[in-house]
């Protein structure tokens, strides 16, 4: 897929091919534009940290953008439902559930496996991927090296296959990851904010169904997450201080189990498996710049949030949603002149727009963590009130509902499940 080319020049050029990377890919597949995606990992190996065994929680509004991507029905049946949302606060009294009744949704989110989410959506590119005149290009694995960039266009020099090849177009899109070459090389700065807690990632066999139930539980060192997979599995997200996740990462397995278990509870009866854990360091990291030229940044190079409440790779996903229409709305009627897909008007319009809801789900999630991952007595019954409160009262549940789906304010064509 990475041999040498005697046109490298594109339109798009997406560097990185995780999640947002690829997401972006299939967005535009049918576009008419040449895209080049440049990624640095074998694509079938555990180095890829985007397809690793980590589980995504997709909001009902990541659906949508899926659905109307057309990959909707290929991803569903490695999809499990999240119908309700039960939201505690553990040792002390008032609780929070969301339902898809009370929101008139199929689902209030669905949780899906990276790898599974990787495979489909490559799946979805080969078709593209085999077109040169209009399509996508794939260099695999691929290096990054310099990066240059005019009033006319951006020109990258990649090592893919032990060669250094050039590559050029109109728009550069930077897609890969908290650690972004194309920052480094762009010098664009970022904002970083550690919360010195630790997510350690499993999963785990209940002794009783899961009833597509996702379970929200605070804890004085963090949130403790459970979601609903298939086969009646349940990914967790444990948030911890370093060393407690040092220690627990090292138990055998039936003592990290009875730990696990005295903090959850037994509402989903007695743990019976636990799978591969992983660590993870938590922090909430932000771009100073979402453009730069013509480079526009998506996913975890623009922003890396705390994963409670799950929003993570959904706001990168309305990124993506967000880019490929205003790309799409630019690009002119074939036989036309090129459009400028990479030009001032359409990036800056991106990060105006991109601004509120990112700024937005930065107050959800911090809040969330700092006020919940303490055992200050005052603070912890104003906690339970506040629970009880949202419970009761039907405007503030649905606020906190259509948060959590990915369904607050602007909302691109692809998030209203209209295609592009």
């Amino acid at each position: 897929m990475s041999e040498a080319l005697t046109d490298n020049h594109f339109d798009l050029i997406i560097i990185g091919g995780g999640l947002a990377g690829a997401s972006l890919a299939c967005a535009l597949k049918n576009s008419s534009l040449k895209i080049a995606l440049v990624e640095a990992f074998e694509l079938n190996t555990d180095s890829q940290p985007s397809y690793d065994d980590r589980t995504v929680a997709l909001s009902f509004g990541s659906r949508c953008i899926f659905d109307a991507m057309g990959l909707w029905s290929s991803l569903a049946p490695y999809a499990e439902a999240i119908n309700t949302i039960h939201i505690s606060d553990r040792g002390h009294f008032g609780v929070t559930r969301l339902t898809k009744e009370q929101e008139g949704v199929e689902a209030l989110g669905y949780v899906l496996e990276n790898r599974a989410i990787g495979q489909q959506l490559y799946a979805d590119m080969a078709d593209g991927i085999s077109n040169k005149e209009a399509g996508i290009t794939l260099f695999c694995p691929a290096r990054l090296k310099t990066l240059q960039q005019d009033k006319q266009q951006v020109s990258v020099e990649v090592l893919t296959g032990g060669k250094t090849q050039k590559l050029s177009a109109k728009l550069l899109v930077a897609a890969d990851g908290n650690n972004s070459q194309v920052m480094k090389l762009l010098a664009i700065g970022s904002n970083r904010q550690s919360y010195d807690q630790v997510a350690l990632i499993t999963n785990v066999t209940p002794g009783k169904k899961h009833n597509n139930v996702a379970y929200e539980r605070f804890t004085d060192t963090g949130p403790l997450a459970f979601l609903p997979m298939l086969k009646n599995r349940c990914s967790v997200v444990w948030t911890l201080g370093p060393q407690q996740a040092d220690t627990l990462y090292a138990l055998d397995e039936a003592a990290f189990l009875q730990q696990l278990q005295q903090r959850f509870g037994y509402r989903l009866g007695q743990f019976k498996k636990v799978g591969k854990r992983q660590l993870y360091p938590l922090f909430l990291q932000s771009a100073t710049q979402m453009v730069h030229g013509r480079v526009a940044l998506i996913g975890n190079a623009a922003h890396s949030v705390h994963p409670v409440a799950g929003q993570g790779f959904n706001l990168a996903l309305r990124d993506v949603a967000l880019l490929s229409e205003l790309i799409v709305d630019s690009s002119p009627a074939k036989g036309r002149a090129a459009a400028d897909i990479g030009s001032q008007t359409l990036l800056q319009g991106y990060a105006a727009l991109r601004e509120d809801d990112i700024r937005r789900v930065y107050r959800f999630t911090d809040t969330l963590v700092k006020t919940f991952s303490n055992n200050v007595i005052g603070l912890a019954q104003l906690r339970s009130l506040s629970l009880l409160m949202v419970d009761v009262l039907p405007d503030i549940k649905h606020q906190l509902a259509a948060q959590s789906m990915g369904l607050s304010g602007h909302l691109s064509r692809l998030n209203r499940g209209l295609p592009l």
